[in-house]
């Protein structure tokens, strides 16, 4: 049975992505980022709460062949169910474990709700280990690596994606999710149109306001005579409506396509876990950053006289000294190397 439309990752060349990933996550010139890690992705609203991503599962028992690249162990959101996912992967094997926050930018909360749920799973077993004497198996393997991708590779990301698009207006989707997650879609828009070739660029969500089938008709109210829909999401384009009566018809709505191919997601993702395991290597796990990625985002406060001012942790995006004698440089892969524009 043919994958629905729908889906995220749709077929891709299974043998190219297993050699970029194996590569990637076997990369790096130190003791800890040449041991082979196990890949959970944590999952938000940009991905459906993991549903776009499903391809991307390692298979479990099936014959079946794949339909898309395999690179991860697990697929679930932050919380009890990426606890739960995480613990089954240290189970799994006896080597590093990396979590990879799979937001294009818009999700900051993922990256912050991530790194809580390793920070409680690390806590959890510092506690077993007190108690029982024994060494916890999540010492010094799990990783939080750096999200997915930033603000500004999606605009690049959306800018290819809606370049083969033929002169018309562009209708960017993506799931609904808070008010400021929406709200920075508007911004990545006008940054889309600023720096492409077609007139209009639209914002619709699915489930949101404005709808995709409203998004459409505000392209044509504005002079549009061809309208292209392209998802700021790991899933499709909902690029027509239901209801077959509506306004916008599916014959005068062109699908983008997907925002990444398959091969494109896992290459980011072996990039971020080889990046990952190399600072594991060096003693950093990556969650004290990921603490802070929220910091910022959403209603500004501030302090009254007189009140604590509470520290922030803030994520450090530039390279730290290592005290390590070996020289460099080193073989592992750079993320940005790998991030298509």
């Amino acid at each position: 049975m043919a994958r629905p439309q729908s889906a995220g990752v749709a077929a891709g060349s299974a043998a190219e992505v297993a050699a970029g990933v194996a590569k990637g996550v076997a990369a790096g010139g130190d003791a800890g980022s040449r041991r082979a890690a196990t890949v959970v992705l944590a999952a938000g609203h940009e991905s459906h709460g993991g549903r776009d991503l499903a391809g991307l599962l390692t298979a479990q028992g099936s014959t079946a062949a794949p339909t898309a690249p395999a690179v991860a162990h697990a697929v679930a959101p932050a919380g009890r169910p990426l606890a739960e996912a995480v613990r089954s992967a240290l189970a799994a094997g006896d080597g590093p474990v990396c979590v990879v926050p799979m937001t294009l930018g818009r999700d900051p909360g993922l990256v912050a709700d991530t790194a809580r749920t390793l920070r409680w799973l690390a806590a959890e077993a510092s506690t077993a280990e007190a108690s029982t004497g024994e060494a916890p198996a999540a010492r010094g393997r799990l990783a939080l690596t750096a999200p997915f991708g930033a603000a500004e590779h999606l605009v690049g990301w959306l800018r290819a994606a809606a370049g083969p698009a033929p002169a018309g207006a562009v209708l960017i989707t993506a799931p609904a999710a808070g008010p400021f997650e929406d709200a920075e879609l508007f911004r990545i828009a006008r940054l889309v149109r600023q720096y492409g070739r077609h007139r209009w660029v639209e914002v619709a969500f699915e489930g949101g306001d404005p709808d995709p089938a409203e998004g459409a008709e505000r392209c044509r109210l504005l002079g549009a005579q061809e309208v292209t829909a392209v998802p700021a999401s790991f899933g499709r384009a909902p690029h027509h409506p239901a209801d077959p009566a509506a306004p916008v018809r599916p014959d005068r709505v062109r699908d983008g396509g997907p925002l990444l191919r398959p091969s494109a997601i896992a290459g980011v993702i072996a990039a971020r876990t080889a990046a990952a395991l190399h600072l594991l290597g060096h003693g950093e796990d990556g969650i004290l950053a990921g603490l802070g990625a929220e910091h910022g985002h959403g209603y500004a406060h501030s302090h009254g006289p007189g009140e604590a001012h509470h520290p922030h942790p803030h994520p450090h995006p530039h390279p730290h000294p290592h005290p390590h004698p070996h020289p460099h440089p080193h073989p592992h892969a750079h993320p940005h190397a790998q991030i298509p524009h």
